[in-house]
C-alpha cells in the first residue's frame, strides 16, 4: 500500500483533495484488488479530503426501464465504482443516469443537490461542483476518453449534439424508499464519437500530469484549468472535442 501512497503523491494526489477518478481496473492489474486500491486512496486523501466516482446507469435506466434506485440502480461502468459503492460512507447523488458516489469531508455537499438539475451534468451534479473546491480528475488507465466532467462544459456552452430536445421522465427511489417523478433532457451525441483524449492538446504540465500507479498510465488534470482551456476551444470550434461517427477511435458516455 505504501507504494499506492507514494505513486499517487508523486502524481500531484495530496491529502484533503477533491478528486473525481475514472477507473480502469483492468489497468491497474491483478497484484491488487479493487477494495485495496480505493481504500489506498482514500488513506491519501484524508484527512479532510473527497473522492467522486461517477456511478453512471445509462445503460439500465433508459426510456424503456425509466426507474432509478439510489440504494440498488447498479452503475455500468466498471468493477470499482460496483465496490465503491459497497463501502462505508459512500453516498450517492440523485439522478436516473449520471449519478455519483462520494466519500469523504464534503460527499453530502457534493451530492445532495444533483436532483434540482435537468440534464445530466447541470451546474449542481458532484461533476460540476469540482469546480467550487479546486477539484481534480483522475484518470486510471488510458480513459481520457471517459471524461465526463467534459459533457458539464458541453452543457454549459450549448453544443448541437449534446442533450435531446425532449425530455424524458424518470421514476426516482431514495434511500428511505420514497418514489418521486422527475422530467430530464438526456444526452444525445447521435452522430458524434466523443473525442476527449484533445484535451492534451489544450493544456500543459502542471494542469495535466501523467504517471503510473501500480500497472496502470494515470493523468491527473485541474478542473478548473480544463473547464477555461475548453471553453476558450469550444469558442473556436463548438465541434472540438468530437468527431462524426465512424472517423474515432473511441466513443464513450
Amino acid at each position: 500500500m505504501t507504494d499506492i501512497h507514494s505513486q499517487l503523491l508523486n502524481l500531484g494526489v495530496s491529502p484533503g483533495d477533491v478528486v473525481l477518478m475514472h477507473s480502469s481496473m483492468k489497468a491497474l492489474g491483478t497484484n491488487i484488488t479493487p477494495r485495496e486500491f480505493l481504500s489506498g486512496l482514500m488513506q491519501v486523501l484524508t484527512p479532510g479530503g473527497t473522492l467522486l466516482l461517477p456511478a453512471l446507469t445509462y445503460e439500465s435506466v433508459t426510456s424503456d426501464n425509466p426507474n432509478f434506485s439510489i440504494t440498488e440502480s447498479k452503475p455500468c461502468v466498471g468493477i470499482l465504482p460496483l465496490t465503491f459503492m459497497e463501502m462505508e460512507g459512500v453516498r450517492r447523488s440523485m439522478h436516473p443516469t449520471h449519478s455519483v458516489f462520494a466519500w469523504g469531508a464534503l460527499a453530502d455537499e457534493l451530492t445532495s443537490l444533483h436532483y434540482i438539475d435537468n440534464t445530466p451534468v447541470g451546474s449542481n451534479s458532484p461533476f460540476m461542483l469540482l469546480l467550487k473546491h479546486k477539484g481534480k480528475i483522475l484518470f486510471i488507465g488510458d480513459i481520457l476518453y471517459s471524461c465526463t466532467f467534459m459533457h458539464g462544459l458541453e452543457e454549459i456552452v450549448n453544443t448541437p449534439y449534446v442533450l435531446n430536445t425532449e425530455m424524458t421522465r424518470y421514476s426516482l427511489k431514495d434511500e428511505t424508499g420514497k418514489i418521486s417523478e422527475k422530467d430530464y433532457y438526456t444526452h444525445n451525441f447521435k452522430g458524434w464519437e466523443q473525442e476527449y483524449p484533445r484535451i492534451r492538446d489544450i493544456l500543459s504540465y502542471p494542469d495535466i500530469r501523467d504517471g503510473t500507479v501500480c500497472s496502470a498510465s494515470c493523468t491527473l488534470i485541474d478542473a478548473a484549468k480544463l473547464k477555461t482551456a475548453a471553453i476558450e476551444r469550444f469558442n473556436e470550434d463548438i465541434y472540438a472535442f468530437v468527431s462524426p461517427a465512424g472517423l474515432s477511435e473511441c466513443s464513450e458516455e
